[in-house]
């Protein structure tokens, strides 16, 4: 599903990534780890294509990203769902309405949208507060709203960056639970976190990355 072959990335005279390589297969829950700055950020950019490599391959899905042109990168990356550590909402918008949004981008028919919309909400568990405005909502809550628009265009995979980071426990312990729900769905998912219980509790696969460099 996720090929990283010989990864080097580099940022000035920083290596953010040196000679990286590893597979997430189909249906995988991976945690990226590792500390501030080791380059799990980098890893998620490489996979959507934001950033290149500035050698090796990052094939996802069977495609080298360097291959694909500017113009298709919409096209690829409606196979991918990001959550944010920072929720990135719209704040004028209502939870319909921010979900609504990325079923827009890619061009949806608006007839389902609203279908799509309760389907995604009911399963994050936010079905009443569809109506309700951000400024209505808790950390949590908002969490999941960027997860709901995540999956609502119906991706193969699913990148997240640091999605508790802004949470207290027993919140971000529910939205990896959501995650775990999630993956028995067949999504493939890559989680990058430095949260050490939720690592421990969880047991996932761990991809662990200390100065640009893959560590056992």
């Amino acid at each position: 599903m996720i090929q990283f072959k010989s990864v080097t990335k580099r940022f000035g005279n920083l290596a953010a990534l040196d000679n990286v390589s590893f597979e997430v297969k189909k249906g995988e829950f991976v945690f990226i780890t590792g500390p501030s700055g080791a380059g799990k950020t980098t890893v998620l950019k490489l996979i959507l294509g934001e950033i290149l490599p500035d050698s090796g391959q990052v094939v996802v899905d069977g495609v080298d990203v360097r291959e694909i042109d500017p113009s298709e990168l919409p096209f690829f990356r409606q196979k991918l769902g990001i959550v944010f550590q920072d929720f990135k909402v719209l704040h004028e918008r209502t939870v319909g309405e921010n979900v609504e949004v990325a079923l827009a981008v890619i061009g949806t028919d608006e007839d389902s949208w609203g279908e799509r919309v309760r389907h995604v909400l009911k399963l994050v568990g936010l079905t009443k507060q569809i109506n309700l405005f951000p400024s209505q909502l808790s950390g949590g809550e908002l969490q999941r709203v960027s997860l709901a628009r995540a999956l609502v265009v119906n991706p193969k995979i699913i990148l997240a960056d640091e999605p508790t980071g802004n949470l207290d426990w027993e919140t971000g312990e529910a939205i990896v639970k959501l995650f775990d729900k999630i993956q028995e769905e067949g999504k493939t998912i890559i989680m990058a976190t430095h949260n050490e219980e939720i690592i421990k509790k969880y047991k996932k696969r761990i991809i662990h990355i200390v100065g640009g460099k893959i560590t056992k």
